[in-house]
């Protein structure tokens, strides 16, 4: 099981011209290994370029995309990123999001495959990050 990143999904779903190589290599990987997996925040930032819920469902459901539910426990764990985040001087343009992204795969012990590893790798060292 490997958490999916939005920016992973949003690439190939858009195409990006940049990315899609990437992404999409990277995203085969995962499914060949086990089960791409979303949680609730990947889902709410995936679920905006739809109109209705039936559509979004269809297009996770054609992607091989398996929504996973968020513990309550990884509420704690995005806190204390998000805590020291603002220690270091973080400013408040980084989303708490993307703590609770980090803090899900930290406390299943599972990867994430993203293209934006920076804040992942400061705040859950422990999380194995697939990436470019």
């Amino acid at each position: 099981m490997t958490l999916v990143d939005t920016n992973v999904v949003l690439d190939i779903w858009t195409q990006d011209p940049k990315w899609l190589s990437w992404s999409s290599q990277a995203f085969q990987q995962v499914l060949t290994s086990g089960q791409a997996v979303i949680n609730p925040v990947i889902a709410a930032e995936l679920s905006w370029g739809f109109s209705n819920e039936a559509d979004f469902e269809s297009a996770l459901l054609r992607s091989n995309i398996v929504k996973y539910d968020l513990p309550c426990q990884t509420a704690f764990l995005a806190g204390q990123a998000y805590q020291l985040y603002k220690k270091r001087g973080g400013i408040k343009g980084r989303v708490l999001a993307d703590f609770f992204i980090g803090a899900h795969a930290d406390f299943l012990g599972i990867p994430i495959v993203t293209r934006d590893p920076s804040g992942y790798r400061s705040y859950f060292p422990n999380v194995t990050l697939i990436c470019p």
